[in-house]
C-alpha cells in the first residue's frame, strides 16, 4: 500500500504540476487526522465504559 502511495507522489511530482501535489498531501494529511480523531474516539469510549462498570457492580439490586 505505501509503495501505491509512493508512485502517486512520484508521479505527480514529475508532472511538474504543484497544484495536484498540494492537492494529493492536503487530502493525505486529512485522511490521517481523521483516523487519529477515531481512534482517540475510540478510547473515550473504552474508558468511559471501564468507568461504569465499577458503578454498574455496586448498585444495590431493586
Amino acid at each position: 500500500m505505501l509503495r501505491f502511495f509512493r508512485n502517486i507522489r512520484r508521479r505527480l511530482l514529475d508532472s511538474g504540476s504543484l497544484r495536484k501535489y498540494l492537492v494529493y498531501a492536503v487530502g493525505e494529511i486529512i485522511l490521517v487526522v481523521i483516523g487519529i480523531l477515531i481512534a482517540l474516539q475510540i478510547n473515550n469510549w473504552n474508558e468511559g465504559r471501564k468507568d461504569r462498570k465499577p458503578q454498574i457492580q455496586t448498585l444495590p439490586p431493586y
